[in-house]
C-alpha cells in the first residue's frame, strides 16, 4: 500500500476517534491510542513506523513550538523556579532513582542476567521525560487552574530537551565515550546552553520581522520557518534542538505575535498551529498504538509492570522533593497538586522513539524497548482515562454536573451583561427610542438577577464575571463583526479599500480590549481609531 494512501487512512481513523473521544468523553489521545492498538493487533494495513527521523524531522518540532508559542510569559515568570527545578535537576534525580532502583546491585530484584547500572541509566534517562499531551488537554477542556497547567506543560517542554541530552550522554558512557562527570555536565551545559542561544537568535528576528509584516499568509509562514528552523539549526549545530524550539516558540508567541501582529492574523495563526497540533499528536497517539507488539508485551509482563511502579514512584519522590525545597520561594503550591503532577506525567512517544532508537547490537534492547512502551502505553491509558475523576475527587475542579449548571448560569449573566453595555451605548447615541431601550435594560437586568438567585440555590458561591469573562464576550461579538465584513466583500458589497478600514477598526477595538498596540496598515506603526479618522 503506497505512503499517501496510508496517511488518509490514517487521518480518517483520527477523525473518527475524535467524534468517538467526543461522545464517550474520553481523553483524544486516548482514545487514538486504543485504536492504533486495535488495528495493529488486526494487522489491516501496514502503518509507518514511529522512527526516530519521523519524530524529529515533523512531529516534534511542531508540537513543541505550538505548546511554547501558547506559554504566557507572565505566567512562567510565576513559576520559572519551579519549572527549572522539576525539569532540569527534578529530571536528573528521577533518571538517577529509576537506574538504581532497576539496577540489580542496589534495586529490589534482578530484572535480567547481565542487566548492570549502565543499562538501567539508559533506560532511566529515556523515560525520565514526561509527554502529558492528554492530560494539558483535559485540563483546558474542564477548566484546571491556569498554574498547574502551565506547571506541568512549561515542565514537559523543558525536560524532554533535559531527557534527549542526558540519554545521549547515558549512551556515551555505556560506549566509553564520555567517563567521567565534569565532562557529562560540561558538555550538558553546552548543549543546552547552546540550544537557547539558537533559540533567542531565530525567535529574536522572526519577531522583528513580524512587527515589520503586515501580510497574514507571509506571517504564519514565518513561524512555521521559526519552528523547524530552529530545530533544524540546532541539530545541525550540536546543540539542543528541543531547548532552540522552545525557547524560539515563547518569544515568537509573547514578543512577536503579541506586539506585532494584528488580533486578526494572531487568530489565523492560532487555528493554524491547533489544526497542526491536531493533526501530529493524531499521527503520533496511533502510530503508538500501531508499534506494540502485545506478544513481546506479555513476554515481559513482569519487569514493565516493575518498571511502571519504579517509574511513577520516582515521579513522587521527585516533586515531594522539589515541594520541600521551594517552601522558601514564592512558588509554593498545594500538596494536592503534587498528586496530580505524579499522576499527570505521562510518558508518550519522545521515550517510545529514543528507546526504537537504541542501536541494534545495544544489549538489552529488546527489553528496554518492551518496557519503554510497555510504561507509556499503561501511563497514557491509566493515567489518562482517571485523571478526570481525580480532579473531582481532590476538589481541584467541581463536577461535571456542577460545572455545566454553573457555566450555564454563568454565560447568561455574562450576555445580559454584554446587552446591558451595549443598550447604555445606544442611549449615549440617541438611536434608538429610550422607551424601547428602557423596557430591554428592565429585562436583562431580570434575566441576569434570575441566573444568579439560581446560582445561589445551587449552593455554588457566585462573582461577578470578572473583566476577563466579559473580554471574552466582547471579543466574540466582534469575531462577529469581522465574518459579517468578510462575507460582505465576499458577496461584492465591499471593495478592498472600504473592507480593510472595517478590519482595521475591528481590530483596534479588539487589541483594546487586550491593552496591547496594533500596528496601522499602512506605516507598521500604532495609533488610535477615532470616529473622525477617513481611512
Amino acid at each position: 500500500m503506497a505512503i499517501e494512501t496510508v496517511f488518509i487512512f490514517l487521518f480518517i481513523l483520527a477523525t473518527a476517534a475524535a467524534v468517538a473521544a467526543r461522545r464517550l468523553r474520553a481523553p483524544y489521545t486516548v482514545v487514538l491510542v486504543l485504536t492504533g492498538l486495535v488495528l495493529g493487533g488486526l494487522n489491516l494495513f501496514p502503518a509507518p513506523h514511529l522512527t526516530k527521523g519521523l519524530l524529529f524531522s515533523v512531529i516534534l518540532p511542531g508540537l513543541l513550538f505550538e505548546a511554547a508559542f501558547n506559554l504566557d510569559a507572565r505566567e512562567l515568570r510565576k513559576t520559572w523556579i519551579t519549572i527549572t527545578t522539576l525539569a532540569v535537576p527534578g529530571v536528573i534525580a528521577s533518571m538517577v532513582l529509576i537506574a538504581v532502583a532497576l539496577s540489580p546491585a542496589t534495586g529490589a530484584l534482578n530484572i535480567a542476567p547481565g542487566f548492570d547500572w549502565k543499562h538501567a541509566l539508559v533506560f532511566g534517562a529515556l523515560i525520565a521525560a514526561t509527554d502529558p499531551v492528554a492530560v494539558v488537554a483535559l485540563f483546558r477542556s474542564i477548566g484546571a487552574p491556569r498554574r498547574l497547567t502551565t506547571l506541568l506543560e512549561g515542565e514537559s517542554l523543558l525536560n524532554d530537551g533535559t531527557a534527549i541530552v542526558f540519554f545521549t550522554l547515558s549512551l556515551a558512557l555505556v560506549t566509553g565515550t564520555v567517563t567521567t562527570a565534569g565532562a557529562l555536565l560540561l558538555q550538558f551545559a553546552s548543549i543546552v546552553g547552546g540550544g537557547a542561544l539558537i533559540g533567542m537568535v531565530i525567535g529574536t528576528a522572526a519577531s522583528l520581522l513580524m512587527r515589520q509584516l503586515q501580510e497574514p499568509m507571509v506571517e504564519i509562514t514565518l513561524t512555521t520557518v521559526a519552528a523547524y528552523g530552529s530545530f533544524v539549526a540546532g541539530e545541525t549545530l550540536h546543540s539542543s534542538g528541543v531547548i532552540a524550539t522552545v525557547v524560539s516558540g515563547i518569544l515568537c508567541g509573547n514578543f512577536g505575535a503579541r506586539r506585532g501582529m494584528t488580533v486578526s492574523t494572531r487568530a489565523a495563526l492560532e487555528t493554524f498551529w491547533e489544526y497542526v497540533t491536531f493533526a501530529l499528536n493524531s499521527i503520533v497517539f496511533l502510530l503508538i498504538g500501531f508499534e506494540v507488539r502485545l506478544s513481546q508485551l506479555l513476554h515481559y509482563w513482569f519487569p514493565i509492570l516493575f518498571a511502571y511502579y519504579v517509574v511513577t514512584l520516582s515521579r513522587a519522590a521527585v516533586l515531594t522533593i522539589g515541594q520541600l525545597l521551594l517552601r522558601w520561594s514564592g512558588e509554593r503550591f498545594p500538596w494536592r497538586w503534587s498528586v496530580l503532577l505524579t499522576w499527570g506525567g505521562l510518558r508518550g512517544a519522545l521515550a517510545m522513539v529514543l528507546a526504537l532508537s537504541l542501536p541494534q547490537d545495544f544489549a538489552y534492547r529488546d527489553l528496554i524497548v518492551s518496557m519503554t512502551v510497555g510504561v507509556a502505553v499503561i501511563s497514557i491509558l491509566l493515567q489518562g482515562l482517571t485523571m478526570s475523576s481525580l480532579l473531582a475527587q481532590l476538589g481541584i475542579v467541581r463536577t461535571p454536573a456542577d460545572r455545566v449548571a454553573f457555566e450555564i448560569r454563568q454565560g447568561r449573566i455574562q450576555a445580559a451583561e454584554a446587552a446591558l453595555a451595549e443598550i447604555d451605548r445606544l442611549s449615549h447615541q440617541n438611536v434608538a427610542a429610550p422607551q424601547l431601550l428602557t423596557e430591554l435594560r428592565e429585562e436583562y437586568r431580570q434575566i441576569a438577577s434570575k441566573a444568579q438567585q439560581e446560582l445561589r440555590e445551587l449552593g455554588i458561591d457566585f462573582r461577578p464575571a470578572s473583566r476577563l469573562d466579559l473580554r471574552e464576550v466582547r471579543t466574540r461579538i466582534l469575531g462577529i463583526e469581522r465574518d459579517r465584513v468578510i462575507l460582505a466583500y465576499r458577496r461584492g458589497q465591499l471593495r478592498t479599500a472600504s473592507r480593510d478600514a472595517l478590519l482595521t477598526d475591528i481590530d483596534r477595538r479588539l487589541s483594546s480590549l487586550e491593552g496591547i498596540d496594533v500596528p496601522d496598515a499602512e506605516d507598521g506603526t500604532a495609533r488610535n481609531l477615532t470616529d473622525n479618522d477617513d481611512s
